[in-house]
């Protein structure tokens, strides 16, 4: 499956997002600094959310998931563009590269099915809040869980096979500062058309679809919180769904402006800082969302920290 561009092409040079020596310090502490937040602020939102008995809930439980899938996939690809900005030759090999393209898409795939997941658990909590325990209990919130990685490590597949199966005619400059499928195929040089025609209809599967169902979703749940007569109810579920739909317009917005459309209408500078956005600001972002429009988790964290400082002063 692999041997036609293994054979022509045994690494990828990796142009990055510039290639001035000025520009590229600022973007190596930039990025430095956002990923530190990334793991000190999804990393917080674990410990917060697996400790604290109050927000042994699905919805935290499901918080959990997306902050460790953010952690993966910013490790994923910080780390390598970092040790790029910062090195005279940006070169990956083809190993590094498949399984760069490989992980970064699967756990894009997870996030995007984890959304959905996100989305019907509200849905279930506003609109049948008497059915919810039931419904939505440990052991499902484990099924969707496995569900979710199962999904999006499978459906990657399908896109890395076909991408690796492009003839590349020994090009190996990506103008980009990873290995991405959208960035692979436009170094091919023979006919792509049926290939992006298959990966156009994976994009409506994991991407078209759960934001459909996520918007029917929050319709229901829009129209229901209207009739709750309670001001103060209405402000809770407002601010909790408020909080997903931030995250969900950012990630999906940006996730379709790179996967669903043709290589002939693709702006390569435009994808690679839609990628960042994607990829490095919307994991960085997900924590400080999720803990500032919610009193739950702001609560949760006080404890966490006058805790920690109680046993400091123990010690």
């Amino acid at each position: 499956m692999f041997s036609k561009n293994e054979t022509r092409v045994k690494e990828f040079i990796l142009l990055g997002l510039s290639s001035e020596p000025g520009t590229q310090t600022i973007l190596f502490v930039a990025f430095f600094v956002i990923y530190i937040i990334i793991l000190v602020g999804n990393i917080l939102i674990i410990t917060v959310t697996t400790t604290d008995s109050c927000l042994q809930t699905p919805m935290y439980f499901f918080l959990t998931n997306l902050s460790f899938i953010d952690i993966c996939v910013s490790t994923t690809t910080v780390p390598r563009m970092l040790k790029d900005l910062m090195a005279e030759k940006k070169t990956i090999s083809y190993a590094e590269c498949v399984a760069q393209m490989y992980i970064s898409l699967s756990l894009g795939e997870c996030e995007c099915i984890l959304f959905a997941v996100m989305a019907y658990d509200r849905y279930i909590a506003i609109c049948y809040p008497l059915h919810y325990t039931t419904v939505i209990n440990r052991l499902v919130c484990i099924r969707i869980a496995l569900g979710t990685w199962i999904c999006g490590f499978l459906l990657s597949v399908c896109h890395v096979i076909l991408t690796l199966n492009i003839n590349l005619c020994g090009q190996n400059e990506i103008n980009h500062f990873l290995c991405e499928v959208p960035e692979i195929l436009s170094l091919g040089c023979e006919d792509i058309v049926i290939v992006e025609y298959v990966i156009f209809i994976v994009g409506v599967l994991i991407l078209i679809i759960p934001v459909t169902f996520i918007c029917l979703s929050y319709i229901r749940i829009i129209l229901n919180i209207l009739r709750i007569t309670s001001v103060a109810g209405q402000k809770k579920a407002f601010s909790t769904c408020g909080s997903h739909m931030m995250v969900v317009t950012m990630f999906y917005g940006s996730a379709m402006a790179v996967y669903m459309k043709s290589r002939s209408t693709s702006s390569t500078d435009m994808d690679k800082m839609i990628t960042v956005f994607y990829l490095i600001i919307t994991p960085m972002l997900n924590p400080l969302i999720y803990t500032l429009r919610n009193k739950e988790v702001k609560s949760a964290l006080r404890k966490f920290g006058k805790k920690n400082v109680f046993l400091q002063k123990s010690k």
